[in-house]
């Protein structure tokens, strides 16, 4: 497809970037750290950590985990923790021992966090202490050799410090107990100075930055291999899109840095132009979240429209400084037309929808930044980023007709960590990367999502798999089959709804809910549960997660089409 959508660029945005200027992420860091040394890099619960300070806590980190852990180049090491300055520190240490970064989603469940741990190999794994008791019940079936224990207040002052943590363990109580041993101490490992013989590790375009864990376009969670080529290149691509000033940034990061929005838009993108991440660890506390913003400036935000919308919805809203603000960007999931027309209104920054994939580093599309009110649409393709709306026969589509959405770009991963067979699958065989969303490009480049081509589920930016539902619900007495889909919801976009045929009358709704609290993620668990007689189904069997999300009045009808649909397509098959 010819580049139609370079004539839309905003003026001065180059039609391609280049990464020449550093060997990898760490070669970046240790340049912002050396430029921009007194600024803060990441202020968390009122306490800055300058880029000074990060130089050489990360650095202590780093010759700890070489000299006494032996980690060296290449072996992986897991991250579970929220927003805190404990991340950056573990992350850019680890990463100077040529170390590759495994996220971990803190509110993992053990079996989920057994399999990311197992399938990545991971050898240590730095974890906030309040989800150490996730850790105990599956440690022992994990590679898992060394285990580094942080508090929330670690990084801060002694007297907050000690506050802190005193607060989180003896009065809110938020430490369940577990009987993990032989633990290390965040503090000590980046304290000690007698471990501090940091030797530094070459790292090239090509070296494994991180395994960003995500379900892929279908299926269990597999390891996306982002190098520091990838990470630097949507860096850069990102850095050409906006418009940032030099040492006066200040990003409000409500987005965990473990999710790759927030870890390549906040994150990289603001240590650039040596910015600060204004550090929210738990953006579901509003009324919390809302007065650290009235008390700290700030010049950009990133988030997810659910998160937009819920800091519209409380009173004290109305009461935060916006002068300084610049950048609105939301991603992750849809932005909604009504929830950007609110912030424009009450902000007076227009609220930019930009779209991306985990496997892409994120960033595809972005909508230009000085666009004056909401579009509806993706935006346009990054530079040195090609998109393509490809038919089922794979050939590429006419303007303004649907199809699936496939990208070529400097930023698409490697492929799945040892998932050949799921690699090959996702992309095409002329090396497109397949994104399983439908979409269309009108005259003028501007992409808009139609739909999603597979079933997953989208709640409030994190991705949701129907299967692995599905398979943690079988494995309960009582349920002969099951089905999950998503529905509409004002606050998350979608929320999952889960479609049960008991094999035992005496199964209830809340043993439901209790077999998914202990499987499966907050963000996972079915919201609805309906009992049903019988699933719909094709011919052969197959669960018609369509049919289920039809309306009850259109669902004998669409059942009926759907069976005479598929009788037609297996007798083409037969014949």
């Amino acid at each position: 497809m010819d580049k139609i959508w370079l004539k839309n660029y905003p003026s001065g945005v180059p039609e391609s970037i280049s990464i020449n200027d550093f060997n990898s992420i760490i070669d970046l860091f240790e340049q912002s750290c050396g430029t921009y040394a007194e600024k803060p890099a990441y202020n968390s619960m009122g306490v800055a950590l300058t880029y000074q300070e990060l130089d050489r806590l990360s650095k202590n980190f780093a010759s700890y985990i070489q000299n006494e852990l032996n980690l060296s180049k290449g072996d992986r090491l897991a991250i579970m923790m929220p927003n805190l300055l404990q991340y950056p520190i573990t992350l850019f240490g680890a990463m100077r021992a040529g170390v590759t970064i495994v996220n971990v989603n803190p509110l993992y469940t053990p079996r989920e966090l057994e399999h990311q741990l197992n399938d990545s190999g991971a050898k240590a794994i730095v974890i906030l202490e309040n989800f150490a008791h996730v850790l105990d019940q599956c440690l022992s079936k994990t590679p898992i050799e060394h285990v580094i224990t942080t508090e929330i207040g670690d990084c801060f002052g002694f007297l907050k410090r000690n506050l802190v943590n005193f607060v989180v363990r003896k009065i809110k109580k938020m430490v369940p107990p577990h009987s993990l041993i032989n633990t290390l101490s965040f503090r000590k490992v980046i304290q000690d100075n007698s471990f501090n013989q940091f030797h530094p590790i070459p790292l090239t375009h090509n070296d494994i930055a991180f395994l960003q864990y995500t379900g892929g376009t279908t299926g269990v969670s597999k390891g996306a291999i982002l190098t520091h080529a990838n990470m630097l290149s949507n860096m850069q691509q990102a850095y050409a899109w906006v418009d940032l000033k030099e040492g006066c940034e200040t990003v409000v990061t409500a987005l965990p840095l473990y999710h790759i929005f927030s870890l390549t838009a906040n994150c990289l993108v603001f240590m650039r132009v040596g910015g600060c991440n204004l550090l929210i660890t738990n953006p579901r506390d509003i009324p919390l979240f809302i007065k650290t913003l009235k008390s700290t400036p700030f010049t950009a935000i990133t988030g997810v429209n659910t998160l937009f919308n819920a800091l519209m919805n409380h009173p004290d809203f109305s009461s935060i400084d916006f002068s300084n603000l610049t950048l609105s960007l939301g991603g992750g999931m849809a932005v909604q037309e009504a929830v950007a027309n609110r912030w424009k209104e009450r902000t007076g920054c227009t609220l930019a929808e930009a779209y991306g994939l985990t496997e892409t580093s994120p960033a595809v599309c972005v909508n230009p930044l000085d666009i004056k009110e909401f579009n509806g649409a993706i935006g346009l393709p990054l530079p040195s980023t090609e998109v393509s709306i490809r038919r089922h026969d794979n050939s590429e589509c006419a303007i303004n007709e649907e199809g699936e959405l496939c990208v070529k770009g400097p930023q698409v991963m490697q492929g799945y960590w040892n998932q050949e067979d799921e690699t090959k699958n996702v992309f095409t065989t002329d090396g497109w990367l397949k994104t399983g969303d439908i979409a269309t490009m009108d005259e003028g480049g501007f992409c808009r999502i139609v739909s999603r081509e597979k079933d997953m589920i989208l709640v409030s930016g994190f991705n949701v798999y129907p299967n692995e539902i599905e398979d943690v619900m079988v494995s309960l007495d009582g349920v002969s089959e099951c089905a999950a889909i998503g529905v509409s919801d004002e606050k998350s976009g979608e929320r999952v709804k889960l479609f049960v045929v008991k094999s035992d009358d005496s199964l209830t709704e809340d043993m439901i809910k209790e077999h998914c609290k202990a499987n499966l993620t907050d963000y996972k668990q079915p919201k609805y549960i309906e009992f049903r007689d019988e699933l719909p189904k094709t011919n052969v069997g197959k669960i018609l997660h369509r049919a289920l999300r039809e309306a009850p009045e259109s669902f004998a009808e669409k059942m009926k089409d759907t069976m005479e649909s598929e009788m037609n397509n297996t007798n083409q098959v037969a014949s």
